[in-house]
């Protein structure tokens, strides 16, 4: 009854959980303080200054009024240890690893953390202010001290010199602490052997023994195989330093402990809180009289370590990428084995984390070595990606082990628990209840159990704990030393009963490796470090998988710690983002790679080779000895020996050793945040795109080059095919990043707010070729349906036909799309409004001489006289051309986007041609607008532009009427048929037959008069067939004066001008022959076209 009122396994258990929180809650206020930007503003407020001295000064003893704030913790934990310590001593408890393992590691446990937070305490270096402010700002609250703030302050006084206080009270427990350590003389030196060993033993490989391969792996000590070296280390180093007497007079002490200092230079205490285990050791014994050679064995193994602690860990790191690997693909293969073999799979989990601790520890805190490398591991990543695989195929097939297990513990654990307590001699009434509730509990388990059947066996192992408490007490009825065999089949049944029910915590306790959270400098550096290796390629997705175990990293005891999350998010991000770039960096070059072998095979490419053959031809000298001799497209896979590594093969290496990253995981959860790897990559392959296909257009807006668009759209073409060969790689939607990438090219600017396509394009058009048709250095070909450069004395940095033909055009309206030649078109109609806007300003200037000239147009003699009075009539013909060469070149866009999306779906466009051809302008002129602006957005022609009649419509403004407006737009075609004569009288007038256009580009004209007329006419709602009517009444009978009343000089180009009125007839929608013949003679159009053309072209009938 007394055993079970003191409770000894439930105050080690909750000791130990506490303590560990009051370790992260320390160190979380040592950060807070040490920090600038955390440290709480009354240790850094000026007028809180003198009142910290004063704290600092009289602590504890304070007498202070003030306004204070904030507080740490109490000192209750410290008192809840001293006495469970005593406690555990009066009972002269028996402690053995190997025996009562639970027992002793919680009472390990214990001593370490209790020694840690003693440690980490004194580092804290406001930790009077904050006590001493806390105690006074609650005497001002509650009129009195906080009852525990006088232990507290004794404590941090006493605490000055913590290992010298430390080692003073643990001398009292120096019986109990060194038979628990000595207990690990079996199980420490087991576990720290050098790979030698490991390899002859093949240590964690299955393929070693295959006969042997389904038999359960077993051992005395379950739990030991897997326990931590560090906090064997741990419990080893502080156990002696506090209980240091043994050292002198207990040669297994003495041995144990320099194994222990001859493990590394650091351990942890917690988090990135480590402490030099030499220093420390050497500056306690140095206090200490007669512990001389203790001081000169600590310098030895110091030595040791700098020699070969280094190297020894680096070929452990290296066994076991080997032996890890060959497990997994062991398990891989047969994932039923991983029931008789979990054993094997915590070990490894085990040792490899040891490894990576180790590492980690020494990495951040380097000596001065003179083999530096050995503490540098660029193959990390190998090592941390096995583990990631095994804790995901553990889960995967957690049912399995689960299954396994249950039918282990019912038939086989329970059977052979039954026969040990039945051959027990001695078994009082207490500890056989227990014992055979265990027996019971698990004889009850279903042997044939379902997937869904869940599982606790918690209250068995904590009464597994209580019985091992129970047992180890001096004169305790049933000593548990004298039962060795009880303790080796509840070993086995407590691993059997944590693979059944707390598989999870198991795999947190083996192989959880968040301390890397606290060393961000050097988990980065692995990252890097192994980025440079192309065979750690593939395991690189390791480190950001890491960080979703960070979330378990957190206490209770410290619900306000929010950085740890920021912190894991970054460097989760930042991992993936590093991927993502080196993945889409090597896709890329692959693709440059490609679009320089299609580019070879571009038409002009094969000039040299046309060349060439024409000399052979004609038995010409071929080239001289001295030059090389260009190789045809394709000689690259001609391979002669397969030795030789070309850069297109290195690189597809490089890809599928990053693309094999990928299948780690599909995602991962970061403190509840999802993060998608792939999307990561999708991103940058996104923006890295972007910037490579504007790169590949070529703009130079100082020399108005630019990539013509069919090499451009050949360049996509390229990158495009090569990308899509991603997804035989990644499961990764390439289709949807490609769609993504050239749909945003469709649009001025780009999801980032960079320029697109559409903009460069656009803007090369309109201020490049455009501009310089309109001076009549490019001119308008309908013949050949493009742009030509004329020859002129300045010389252009192009030629329009290399731009402007039907493929060119039509690879243009591949690459803009629909959405792209919209804003061109909205591009086009601004600088239309703009001539408009200027044509209507000249209207209204000499808006009385052409009301007059309206209402006289049929009388020579006036019409000769207000002539004279009209001004700037060149110049409105001059800005109708420009009109007229923009609309041309938007028609002609027009048309190849037609073509190209009646390539692309058809079955869309001849809907959509129906419903245009059914529509009337007579019919209500919203719904016909409606209809025309969805055949033009298809690039089909309609009678009335919307787009022209929408920039039309804009310009409208309040100040005029819309009677006003209408008299403006029919004014403007009498002075643009008024007009008309003034182009016979320009040189450049002259008509092409070879352009099938005027040199001067006059014959848009045509279709600025046509197209405009309709739109203004539109906007106005007025009759267009009867308002061109008239202007072609009005401009034939111009015409027809300038045949009679101008000179043979100035009258050269009449016939081409006349050729112009017969082009707008045809060209318009509104106009017909019969009407142009009513008004002008047939026969003056048959002789202007008989001069223009030569008599060899002429029909025979002319």
């Amino acid at each position: 009854g007394s055993l079970s009122t003191q409770k000894l396994a439930e105050k080690l258990s909750i000791l130990n959980e506490r303590g560990h929180g009051v370790l992260i809650r320390m160190n979380y206020i040592k950060k807070s303080c040490a920090d600038v930007k955390t440290k709480p503003s009354f240790l850094t407020d000026k007028s809180h200054e003198s009142a910290v001295k004063h704290i600092n000064k009289k602590f504890p003893n304070i007498d202070f009024r003030g306004n204070i704030v904030s507080s740490p913790a109490s000192s209750c934990l410290c008192d809840h240890v001293y006495e469970l310590l005593n406690t555990i001593d009066a009972c002269q408890c028996f402690f053995n690893i190997t025996v009562n393992f639970d027992f002793t590691k919680n009472y390990l446990d214990l001593i370490t953390t209790y020694t840690s937070v003693i440690i980490l305490l004194s580092r804290i270096d406001e930790k009077k202010a904050l006590v001493g402010m806390y105690n006074c700002a609650h005497e001002m609250t509650n009129g009195s001290s906080d009852p525990s703030y006088r232990r507290l302050g004794q404590m941090f006084l006493e605490y000055e010199h913590p290992w010298k206080k430390l080692t003073e009270e643990f001398g009292p427990h120096t019986r109990s602490v060194t038979a628990a350590l000595l207990s690990l003389k079996i199980i420490y030196p087991r576990r720290n052997l050098p790979v030698e060993q490991w390899r002859s033993a093949q240590l964690l490989s299955l393929l070693s023994a295959p006969a042997a391969m389904l038999d359960p792996a077993c051992s005395d000590t379950m739990s030991c195989e897997f326990l931590p070296m560090e906090v064997m280390e741990r419990w080893i180093i502080f156990g002696f330093l506090l209980c240091h007497g043994t050292l002198n007079t207990n040669q297994a002490s003495l041995e144990l402990w320099k194994m222990g200092l001859q493990s590394g230079f650091f351990f942890t205490l917690t988090r990135d809180e480590v402490i030099n285990i030499h220093k420390v050791s050497e500056d306690l014994f140095d206090s200490f009289k007669g512990y001389s050679k203790r001081v000169a064995d600590i310098r030895e193994c110091r030595e040791y370590v700098l020699t070969n602690s280094g190297a020894l860990h680096k070929e452990r790191r290296q066994y076991l990428r080997g032996a890890m690997k060959e497990l997994f693909a062991v398990l891989e293969d047969e994932p039923g084995l991983l029931g008789p073999k979990a054993l094997f799979v915590f070990m490894a989990l085990s040792f490899s984390r040891d490894e990576v601790l180790w590492l980690v520890r020494h990495s951040e805190n380097m000596p001065k070595i003179k083999m530096p490398e050995d503490f540098i591991d660029n193959q990390m990543a190998e090592l941390l990606f096995y583990m990631e695989k095994f804790r995901n195929l553990i889960r995967k097939y957690k049912h399995v082990i689960q299954r396994y297990h249950v039918q282990y513990l019912a038939q086989f654990d329970a059977l052979i628990l039954n026969d040990t307590i039945q051959n027990m001699y001695v078994c009082p009434e207490e500890e056989s209840i227990l014992l055979s509730s265990f027996v019971s509990t698990l004889s009850a388990l279903p042997v044939k159990n379902d997937d869904n059947d869940e599982f606790d066996f918690t209250a068995l192992r904590l009464d597994w704990l209580r019985l091992q408490a129970y047992t180890s007490v001096n004169k305790a009825p049933l000593p548990i030393k004298d039962y060795p065999d009880l303790s080796k089949v509840m070993s086995m049944i407590q691993f059997h009963t944590q693979m059944v029910d707390s598989i999870e915590e198991l795999l947190q306790e083996t192989s959880e490796v968040s301390i890397l959270c606290f060393f961000p400098r050097v988990f980065e550096k692995m990252f890097s470090q192994s980025s440079e290796e192309v065979n750690m390629k593939r395991y690189l997705l390791s480190f950001p998988s890491v960080c979703s175990q960070f979330s378990q990293c957190g206490h209770p005891l410290c619900p306000e710690e929010v950085s740890m999350e920021k912190r894991s998010l970054r460097l989760c991000v930042t991992f993936l983002e590093q991927l993502a770039k080196q993945t889409s960096s090597v896709l890329l070059e692959l693709c440059a790679e490609q679009h320089k072998l299609c580019d070879e095979l571009q038409p002009q490419r094969c000039a040299e080779t046309i060349s060439a053959a024409r000399y052979r031809k004609q038995k010409k000298p071929l080239q001289k000895k001295g030059e090389a001799q260009k190789q045809k497209p394709g000689s690259e896979s001609l391979r002669k020996d397969r030795a030789v590594i070309t850069n297109m093969d290195k690189l597809h290496l490089m890809l599928t050793e990053l693309c094999s990253s990928y299948s780690l995981c599909s995602d991962l959860v970061v403190f509840n945040h999802a993060v998608v790897p792939t999307e990561f990559l999708l991103s940058h392959l996104e923006k890295r795109l972007i910037e490579v296909i504007v790169r590949m257009a070529r703009y130079n807006q100082t020399t108005q080059e630019i990539a013509r668009p069919s090499d451009l759209l050949a360049g996509i073409n390229a990158y495009t095919t090569n990308l899509h060969s991603l997804s035989s790689y990644i499961n990764i939607d390439v289709t949807r990043l490609v769609k993504s990438v050239l749909l945003q090219q469709t649009h001025p600017q780009d999801s980032h707010g960079g320029e697109t396509l559409t903009t460069l394009y656009t803007k090369w058009y309109l201020e490049s070729l455009l501009r310089q048709a309109s001076n009549s250095l490019i001119i308008h070909c309908p013949m050949m349906h493009c742009f030509v450069s004329h020859t002129t004395e300045s010389e252009l940095p192009f030629r329009a036909e290399e731009f402007s033909d039907v493929s060119e055009l039509q690879s243009l309206a591949e690459v803009l799309g629909p959405y792209g030649l919209k804003f061109l078109s909205e591009n086009l109609m601004w600088h239309i409004t703009s001539q408009v806007s200027e044509l209507k300003k000249m209207v209204m200037e000499n808006m009385d001489t052409l009301v007059q000239m309206r209402n006289s147009f049929d009388k020579p003699e006036e019409m000769a006289n207000l002539k004279k009075r009209l001004t700037g009539g060149e110049n409105v013909l001059k800005r109708m051309t420009i009109i007229g060469v923009i609309l041309s070149f938007r028609s002609m866009t027009q048309d190849c986007l037609k073509y190209v999306l009646r390539k692309h779906c058809p079955y869309l466009m001849g809907p959509i041609e129906c419903l245009r051809d059914f529509v009337f302008p007579e019919a209500d002129i919203q719904e016909t607008l409606s209809v025309f602006e969805l055949a033009s957005a298809a690039g089909l022609k309609c009678d009335i532009d919307p787009a022209l009649v929408a920039a039309i419509n804009s310009m409208k403004t309040d100040n005029t009427s819309l009677d006003e407006e209408y008299k403006l737009f029919c004014l403007l075609l009498v002075y643009i048929g008024v007009s008309l004569p003034l182009l016979a009288l320009n040189q450049n007038s002259s008509y092409s037959q070879v352009h099938g256009g005027h040199n001067n580009n006059i014959h848009c004209l045509a279709t600025a008069v046509n197209q405009l007329s309709a739109a203004m006419f539109t906007v106005q709602n007025k009759n267009i067939e009867q308002e061109l009517k008239e202007f072609l009444l009005l401009a034939s009978s111009t015409l027809l004066q300038l045949g009679q009343n101008v000179e043979k000089i100035e009258s050269k180009n009449r016939e081409s001008v006349y050729l112009l009125l017969h082009m707008i007839v045809e060209d318009s929608p509104f106009l017909s022959q019969d009407m142009l013949e009513s008004c002008f003679p047939y026969v003056l159009l048959r002789n202007a076209y008989r001069e223009c053309f030569p008599v060899a072209l002429c029909p025979k009938d002319c």
